[in-house]
Protein backbone atom coordinates (compact mmCIF):
# COMPACT_ATOMS: atom_id res chain seq x y z
CA UNK A 1 0.00 0.00 0.00
CA UNK A 2 2.80 2.44 0.84
CA UNK A 3 4.52 1.73 -2.46
CA UNK A 4 1.27 2.29 -4.35
CA UNK A 5 0.46 5.62 -2.68
CA UNK A 6 4.12 6.75 -2.42
CA UNK A 7 3.46 9.71 -0.10
CA UNK A 8 6.12 12.38 0.36
CA UNK A 9 5.38 12.38 4.11
CA UNK A 10 4.09 9.30 5.91
CA UNK A 11 2.79 9.25 9.49
CA UNK A 12 2.84 5.72 10.88
CA UNK A 13 0.46 4.54 13.59
CA UNK A 14 1.07 1.56 15.85
CA UNK A 15 4.82 1.14 15.28
CA UNK A 16 6.89 0.10 18.29
CA UNK A 17 9.38 2.67 19.55
CA UNK A 18 12.95 1.97 20.58
CA UNK A 19 15.43 4.58 21.76
CA UNK A 20 17.92 3.84 18.97
CA UNK A 21 15.37 4.01 16.18
CA UNK A 22 16.26 0.53 14.96
CA UNK A 23 12.68 -0.56 14.24
CA UNK A 24 11.89 2.57 12.24
CA UNK A 25 15.14 2.42 10.32
CA UNK A 26 14.66 -1.21 9.31
CA UNK A 27 11.09 -0.51 8.20
CA UNK A 28 12.12 2.57 6.19
CA UNK A 29 14.88 0.59 4.50
CA UNK A 30 12.42 -2.18 3.67
CA UNK A 31 9.93 0.31 2.21
CA UNK A 32 12.70 1.77 0.02
CA UNK A 33 13.24 -1.62 -1.62
CA UNK A 34 9.84 -1.45 -3.34
CA UNK A 35 8.65 2.12 -2.81
CA UNK A 36 9.70 5.62 -1.77
CA UNK A 37 12.93 6.41 0.01
CA UNK A 38 12.52 8.27 3.30
CA UNK A 39 15.86 9.69 4.43
CA UNK A 40 14.25 11.77 7.18
CA UNK A 41 12.80 9.87 10.14
CA UNK A 42 11.28 10.99 13.43
CA UNK A 43 9.98 9.30 16.56
CA UNK A 44 9.75 10.16 20.25
CA UNK A 45 8.96 7.92 23.19
CA UNK A 46 5.19 7.46 23.45
CA UNK A 47 3.14 7.12 26.62
CA UNK A 48 2.20 3.54 25.75
CA UNK A 49 3.54 1.04 28.25
CA UNK A 50 5.05 3.79 30.44
CA UNK A 51 4.79 2.30 33.92
CA UNK A 52 3.07 4.29 36.68
CA UNK A 53 3.14 1.94 39.66
CA UNK A 54 -0.53 2.73 40.30
CA UNK A 55 -3.91 1.24 39.47
CA UNK A 56 -4.93 3.53 36.62
CA UNK A 57 -8.19 1.86 35.55
CA UNK A 58 -9.72 0.93 38.90
CA UNK A 59 -9.69 -2.83 38.49
CA UNK A 60 -7.69 -3.41 41.67
CA UNK A 61 -4.66 -4.84 39.87
CA UNK A 62 -1.23 -3.32 39.38
CA UNK A 63 1.25 -3.57 36.54
CA UNK A 64 -1.02 -4.69 33.71
CA UNK A 65 -1.10 -2.88 30.33
CA UNK A 66 -3.97 -0.60 31.40
CA UNK A 67 -1.97 0.67 34.37
CA UNK A 68 0.57 2.37 32.11
CA UNK A 69 0.20 6.00 31.05
CA UNK A 70 -1.21 4.58 27.83
CA UNK A 71 -2.23 0.99 27.13
CA UNK A 72 0.86 -1.04 26.29
CA UNK A 73 2.34 -4.42 27.10
CA UNK A 74 5.81 -2.88 27.17
CA UNK A 75 7.34 0.60 27.04
CA UNK A 76 7.08 2.03 23.53
CA UNK A 77 4.50 -0.42 22.22
CA UNK A 78 2.36 0.81 19.31
CA UNK A 79 3.85 4.28 19.07
CA UNK A 80 3.98 6.88 16.30
CA UNK A 81 6.63 7.72 13.72
CA UNK A 82 7.09 10.03 10.74
CA UNK A 83 8.93 9.22 7.53
CA UNK A 84 9.61 12.02 5.06
CA UNK A 85 11.31 12.84 1.78
CA UNK A 86 11.71 16.37 3.13
CA UNK A 87 13.70 17.62 6.10
CA UNK A 88 12.01 17.18 9.48
CA UNK A 89 12.93 20.07 11.77
CA UNK A 90 13.28 17.82 14.79
CA UNK A 91 14.89 20.51 16.95
CA UNK A 92 11.73 22.60 16.64
CA UNK A 93 9.29 19.77 17.37
CA UNK A 94 7.05 20.09 20.43
CA UNK A 95 5.99 17.00 22.38
CA UNK A 96 2.67 17.55 24.15
CA UNK A 97 2.51 13.98 25.43
CA UNK A 98 3.43 14.96 28.98
CA UNK A 99 0.39 17.22 29.43
CA UNK A 100 -1.63 16.03 32.42
CA UNK A 101 -5.23 15.26 31.55
CA UNK A 102 -6.57 17.47 34.35
CA UNK A 103 -4.52 20.41 32.99
CA UNK A 104 -6.27 20.50 29.61
CA UNK A 105 -8.67 23.48 29.62
CA UNK A 106 -12.22 22.14 29.60
CA UNK A 107 -11.14 18.56 30.32
CA UNK A 108 -13.78 15.99 31.28
CA UNK A 109 -11.89 13.28 33.24
CA UNK A 110 -14.14 10.73 34.99
CA UNK A 111 -15.54 11.31 38.44
CA UNK A 112 -17.37 8.84 40.68
CA UNK A 113 -19.53 10.31 43.45
CA UNK A 114 -17.62 13.57 43.21
CA UNK A 115 -14.20 11.94 43.51
CA UNK A 116 -11.49 11.52 40.89
CA UNK A 117 -11.55 8.11 39.20
CA UNK A 118 -9.95 5.73 39.96
CA UNK A 119 -8.11 7.66 42.69
CA UNK A 120 -6.74 11.10 43.40
CA UNK A 121 -3.22 9.66 43.18
CA UNK A 122 -3.87 8.28 39.70
CA UNK A 123 -5.57 11.46 38.47
CA UNK A 124 -2.63 13.55 39.72
CA UNK A 125 -0.20 11.81 37.33
CA UNK A 126 -2.51 10.75 34.47
CA UNK A 127 -1.31 12.13 31.15
CA UNK A 128 -3.90 13.00 28.52
CA UNK A 129 -2.17 11.35 25.56
CA UNK A 130 -2.76 7.61 25.44
CA UNK A 131 0.00 7.41 22.81
CA UNK A 132 1.31 10.87 21.88
CA UNK A 133 0.52 14.36 20.62
CA UNK A 134 3.29 15.96 18.55
CA UNK A 135 3.81 19.25 16.73
CA UNK A 136 6.41 18.54 14.05
CA UNK A 137 7.54 21.09 11.41
CA UNK A 138 8.74 19.88 8.03
CA UNK A 139 10.50 22.09 5.46
CA UNK A 140 9.35 21.51 1.88
CA UNK A 141 11.52 23.29 -0.68
CA UNK A 142 11.97 26.19 1.71
CA UNK A 143 8.32 26.31 2.81
CA UNK A 144 7.41 25.07 6.32
CA UNK A 145 4.47 22.75 6.95
CA UNK A 146 3.55 21.80 10.50
CA UNK A 147 2.24 18.32 11.30
CA UNK A 148 -0.05 17.88 14.32
CA UNK A 149 -0.31 14.16 14.90
CA UNK A 150 -1.78 11.86 17.52
CA UNK A 151 -3.24 8.43 18.15
CA UNK A 152 -6.17 8.30 20.56
CA UNK A 153 -7.44 5.52 22.77
CA UNK A 154 -10.53 3.64 21.56
CA UNK A 155 -13.60 4.98 23.40
CA UNK A 156 -14.48 1.51 24.69
CA UNK A 157 -13.01 -1.19 26.98
CA UNK A 158 -14.00 0.63 30.18
CA UNK A 159 -16.90 0.81 32.63
CA UNK A 160 -19.73 3.17 33.56
CA UNK A 161 -17.19 5.87 34.41
CA UNK A 162 -16.46 6.09 30.63
CA UNK A 163 -12.73 6.47 31.25
CA UNK A 164 -11.73 5.78 27.65
CA UNK A 165 -14.68 7.57 26.08
CA UNK A 166 -13.86 10.75 27.97
CA UNK A 167 -10.14 10.46 27.26
CA UNK A 168 -10.76 9.85 23.56
CA UNK A 169 -12.88 13.02 23.44
CA UNK A 170 -10.25 15.13 25.15
CA UNK A 171 -7.44 13.78 22.98
CA UNK A 172 -9.21 15.34 19.99
CA UNK A 173 -10.11 18.44 22.00
CA UNK A 174 -6.41 19.10 22.65
CA UNK A 175 -6.02 20.28 19.04
CA UNK A 176 -8.90 22.72 19.49
CA UNK A 177 -7.30 24.13 22.65
CA UNK A 178 -3.97 24.41 20.83
CA UNK A 179 -5.42 26.27 17.83
CA UNK A 180 -7.40 28.49 20.23
CA UNK A 181 -4.17 29.47 21.99
CA UNK A 182 -5.27 27.98 25.31
CA UNK A 183 -2.24 25.74 25.93
CA UNK A 184 1.21 26.50 27.32
CA UNK A 185 2.71 26.44 23.82
CA UNK A 186 1.77 28.90 21.05
CA UNK A 187 -0.72 27.93 18.33
CA UNK A 188 0.94 26.33 15.30
CA UNK A 189 1.80 28.62 12.40
CA UNK A 190 -0.14 28.03 9.22
CA UNK A 191 -0.10 26.06 7.08
CA UNK A 192 -0.55 22.97 9.21
CA UNK A 193 -2.20 19.57 8.97
CA UNK A 194 -3.89 17.62 11.78
CA UNK A 195 -3.48 13.95 11.00
CA UNK A 196 -3.71 10.70 12.89
CA UNK A 197 -5.98 8.04 14.33
CA UNK A 198 -8.80 9.58 16.36
CA UNK A 199 -10.37 6.15 16.95
CA UNK A 200 -13.74 7.85 16.55
CA UNK A 201 -16.32 7.89 13.76
CA UNK A 202 -18.50 11.01 13.40
CA UNK A 203 -21.68 8.95 13.03
CA UNK A 204 -21.21 5.24 13.79
CA UNK A 205 -19.74 3.22 16.62
CA UNK A 206 -19.20 4.36 20.20
CA UNK A 207 -17.74 7.55 21.58
CA UNK A 208 -18.28 11.19 22.50
CA UNK A 209 -18.30 13.05 19.19
CA UNK A 210 -18.46 16.73 20.20
CA UNK A 211 -14.75 17.53 19.89
CA UNK A 212 -14.32 15.62 16.64
CA UNK A 213 -17.40 17.27 15.16
CA UNK A 214 -15.95 20.67 16.05
CA UNK A 215 -12.62 19.83 14.43
CA UNK A 216 -14.37 18.82 11.22
CA UNK A 217 -16.53 21.95 11.13
CA UNK A 218 -14.08 24.59 12.42
CA UNK A 219 -13.71 27.36 9.77
CA UNK A 220 -9.95 27.49 10.43
CA UNK A 221 -9.73 23.89 9.25
CA UNK A 222 -11.05 21.92 6.30
CA UNK A 223 -12.71 18.52 6.27
CA UNK A 224 -11.58 17.29 2.87
CA UNK A 225 -13.62 14.07 3.33
CA UNK A 226 -11.27 11.55 1.65
CA UNK A 227 -13.19 8.73 -0.02
CA UNK A 228 -12.65 5.29 -1.54
CA UNK A 229 -14.50 2.93 -3.83
CA UNK A 230 -13.44 0.00 -1.66
CA UNK A 231 -15.03 1.49 1.44
CA UNK A 232 -18.24 2.16 -0.46
CA UNK A 233 -18.32 -1.45 -1.66
CA UNK A 234 -17.86 -2.76 1.90
CA UNK A 235 -20.79 -0.85 3.41
CA UNK A 236 -22.15 -2.15 6.70
CA UNK A 237 -25.94 -2.54 6.99
CA UNK A 238 -27.32 -0.31 9.70
CA UNK A 239 -24.57 2.30 9.58
CA UNK A 240 -25.68 5.87 9.01
CA UNK A 241 -22.38 7.34 7.81
CA UNK A 242 -21.20 7.36 4.20
CA UNK A 243 -19.23 4.10 3.81
CA UNK A 244 -16.98 5.70 1.19
CA UNK A 245 -15.49 7.78 4.02
CA UNK A 246 -14.58 4.75 6.14
CA UNK A 247 -10.86 4.30 6.77
CA UNK A 248 -10.70 1.07 8.79
CA UNK A 249 -12.04 -2.42 8.15
CA UNK A 250 -13.21 -3.73 11.53
CA UNK A 251 -15.13 -6.91 12.24
CA UNK A 252 -18.80 -6.60 13.22
CA UNK A 253 -19.36 -5.00 15.63
CA UNK A 254 -18.48 -2.17 15.21
CA UNK A 255 -17.96 -2.71 11.48
CA UNK A 256 -16.08 -0.37 9.16
CA UNK A 257 -15.53 3.15 10.52
CA UNK A 258 -14.03 6.51 9.67
CA UNK A 259 -11.40 6.84 12.39
CA UNK A 260 -8.28 8.12 10.56
CA UNK A 261 -8.13 11.78 9.62
CA UNK A 262 -6.13 14.26 7.58
CA UNK A 263 -7.43 17.78 8.27
CA UNK A 264 -5.49 20.67 6.69
CA UNK A 265 -5.66 24.28 7.78
CA UNK A 266 -8.06 26.28 5.65
CA UNK A 267 -5.28 28.19 3.87
CA UNK A 268 -3.96 25.03 2.19
CA UNK A 269 -5.08 24.27 -1.36
CA UNK A 270 -6.11 20.63 -1.79
CA UNK A 271 -5.50 19.15 -5.25
CA UNK A 272 -6.85 15.73 -4.37
CA UNK A 273 -7.54 13.37 -1.48
CA UNK A 274 -8.69 9.82 -0.85
CA UNK A 275 -8.47 6.63 1.12
CA UNK A 276 -6.38 3.91 -0.47
CA UNK A 277 -8.98 1.15 -0.36
CA UNK A 278 -9.24 -0.34 -3.86
CA UNK A 279 -12.57 -1.74 -4.99
CA UNK A 280 -12.82 -5.55 -5.17
CA UNK A 281 -11.72 -7.05 -8.48
CA UNK A 282 -9.63 -4.08 -9.59
CA UNK A 283 -5.95 -4.52 -10.53
CA UNK A 284 -4.99 -2.43 -7.49
CA UNK A 285 -6.88 -4.75 -5.17
CA UNK A 286 -5.48 -7.87 -6.82
CA UNK A 287 -1.93 -6.52 -6.44
CA UNK A 288 -2.42 -6.27 -2.65
CA UNK A 289 -3.33 -9.95 -2.32
CA UNK A 290 -6.15 -11.41 -0.21
CA UNK A 291 -8.15 -8.74 1.57
CA UNK A 292 -7.88 -10.63 4.86
CA UNK A 293 -4.12 -9.93 4.74
CA UNK A 294 -4.56 -6.17 4.38
CA UNK A 295 -4.01 -3.98 7.44
CA UNK A 296 -7.23 -2.91 9.15
CA UNK A 297 -6.43 0.78 8.66
CA UNK A 298 -6.13 2.06 5.10
CA UNK A 299 -3.88 4.93 4.03
CA UNK A 300 -5.57 8.32 4.07
CA UNK A 301 -3.83 10.67 1.63
CA UNK A 302 -4.03 14.23 0.35
CA UNK A 303 -2.18 16.15 -2.34
CA UNK A 304 -1.60 19.63 -0.90
CA UNK A 305 -0.40 22.77 -2.66
CA UNK A 306 1.81 24.99 -0.51
CA UNK A 307 2.08 27.79 -3.10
Amino acid sequence: MIAAVAPDILVLQGIDYDAGGATLSVLADRIAEDGPDYPHRFALRPNTGMATGLDMNGDGDLGDPRDAQGYGRFAGADGLAILSRFEILAEDAVDLSGLLWRDLPGAIPPMIEGRAFPSEEAAAIQRLSSTAHWIVPVEIDGTPLTLLTWRATPPVFDGPEDLNGRRNHDEAALWLRLVDGDLYTPPPPTPFVILGNANLDPEDGDGRRAAMDTLLSDPRLRDIAPRSAGGAAAADPGHTGDPALDTADFDDPPGNLRVDYLIPSADLAVRGAGVYWPAPGTPEAEALGPVEDWPRHRIVWADLDLE
